[in-house]
């Protein structure tokens, strides 16, 4: 069904190597042979060099002719992300002539409005003349436990206070709309106390998450500040004591849709990573995270599972053999398919 062909492939946000692009190249066939719905940029390639620009992102011009190529050969509504969090997680780099960033702990610490608003706006300057039209950021995880490998230790969290969070979380966004770039947070329902990073396998917060981690979330719902958020692949079983947030139902509809009250597009952190791959099948993963209400299927094709150019194409495979098989409701892909399509017209 063509229809269903198109709700699906629209559902994937995918990576590519290469920072220029010609008319037979993997970017080319995502985009205008599979209708993917957006695409999420890297500036290191973790599954080659691993040197500084060796993926997507050499040069402020470059990416600029990139971003345009690409949307020339999509319905020109193509969401195209990268995570541009500032400090540690930058893909724009000076190196590439973009502008200096701080951390989100830097901005968190000042905890100033004016601070904060205008190193955001720097970033979505940079963003929006680059042609990036969605921010992976910020990071809404709560400073739990400051010996966090991937969030505390790394500087990514605004404070340990969720107030604090929250409030800098909702100035860094409005910078971002003014430049009509939309912002997905992450790491839903919080990943600021895990003691492991869910990049190498299946991370466990249930004794150290805690509630008040909701309240980001809450705060950005209530001001209308919230359009996008990202899932975690962290087990806490105080929400659902069987599987990932990023796959289960309970976190995502019955907590963040019907709780929160979120109607925004929920996107997956990376479907490859091995908090993933080392657990489930991925046919497996891909069935249970759409029923659990995923929107948007991230797979950046850059990490430790390795490039494989084929895996969008297979993945559009295995969303519609699920709907075939009756796996997956066909109405989950028309809605997910309808947030995502009303999320690129408010940009």
């Amino acid at each position: 069904d063509a229809k269903l062909r198109q709700y699906a492939a629209e559902m994937l946000m995918v990576g590519f190597k290469a920072d220029s692009i010609t008319p037979d190249c993997d970017a080319v066939r995502y985009v205008r042979d599979l209708h993917v719905g957006g695409v999420i940029l890297f500036d290191v390639d973790l599954t080659g060099s691993r040197q500084i620009g060796s993926r997507n992102i050499t040069s402020r011009e470059r990416l600029r002719t990139l971003t345009k190529q690409l949307q020339n050969y999509s319905d020109g509504h193509l969401l195209i992300a990268l995570d541009q969090e500032g400090g540690r997680v930058a893909r724009l780099k000076t190196e590439y002539g973009f502008h200096p960033t701080v951390s989100h702990k830097y901005l968190g610490e000042m905890n100033n409005r004016d601070t904060t608003a205008h190193y955001a706006s720097v970033m979505a300057s940079d963003l929006a003349w680059a042609g990036v039209n969605m921010n992976i950021a910020p990071v809404i995880d709560v400073d739990v436990d400051p010996n966090c490998p991937v969030i505390g230790k790394l500087g990514r969290s605004f404070s340990a206070d969720s107030a604090v969070v929250a409030r800098n979380a909702e100035w860094f966004i409005r910078a971002h709309h003014r430049k009509h770039v939309t912002c997905a947070v992450k790491h839903f329902p919080g990943h600021g106390s895990s003691a492991a990073d869910s990049h190498y396998g299946p991370t466990d917060v249930t004794l150290s998450w805690q509630p008040y981690e909701m309240h980001p979330y809450r705060h950005l719902i209530k001001h209308k500040m919230l359009h996008a958020v990202m899932t975690a692949h962290i087990f806490n079983r105080n929400i659902d004591p069987d599987y990932p947030a990023t796959l289960s139902y309970k976190t995502l509809t019955e907590v963040l849709r019907n709780q929160l009250h979120f109607d925004g597009v929920i996107l997956t952190d990376d479907m490859y990573m091995q908090g993933i791959v080392d657990n489930y099948d991925i046919a497996e993963a891909i069935i249970l995270a759409i029923n659990a209400g995923a929107d948007i299927l991230v797979m950046g094709n850059n990490i430790t599972t390795g490039y494989e150019s084929e895996r969008p194409f297979k993945v559009v495979d295995i969303i519609l053999n699920a709907v075939k098989q009756g796996k997956i409701p066909a109405y989950r892909l028309r809605q997910a398919y309808d947030r995502i399509r009303k999320l690129k017209r408010s940009l």
